[in-house]
């Protein structure tokens, strides 16, 4: 009898452990190419998801790899079936190609999502005298 209970929690605890392992949330899309962008002129983009999960969700974190980009997320809770964003800053100081990730860490979800962007920041004044 003891090794029927211990192997139905066995079970229950796996079968948990694998409910959380998929992301409640599912992105429209995870990466975004901005292009050339003028130095100095910040760039945003707005990644899109929906809450997939059959019960509301909580966003813990969305965190930049460096200074120089900003996640805004929504900081309550999304409820099921709802559609939410988060919102992608890059600040194109420094002339050069980039490629930034922002890790999106969701409550009860075993890992998180990556979002990235990338794109290459020109210099404005050359860009000007271009015309491109």
């Amino acid at each position: 009898m003891k090794k029927i209970i211990f192997l139905v929690i066995a079970v229950l605890s796996i079968a948990t452990v694998f409910a959380q392992a998929k992301a409640p949330i599912k992105f429209k899309e995870v990466k975004h190419s901005f292009g050339k962008i003028k130095q100095n002129v910040p760039a945003t983009y707005t990644f899109t998801f929906t809450n997939t999960s059959n019960t509301p969700v909580i966003i813990e974190s969305a965190t930049a790899e460096c200074g120089c980009t900003t996640p805004e997320y929504p900081k309550g809770v999304v409820a099921k079936g709802a559609t939410n964003k988060i919102t992608v800053t890059y600040n194109a100081a420094t002339i050069g190609s980039f490629t930034k990730k922002v890790t999106v860490r969701v409550a009860k979800a075993a890992d998180p999502i990556i979002l990235t962007i990338d794109g290459e920041v020109v210099d404005a004044k050359a860009t000007a005298k271009t015309g491109k």
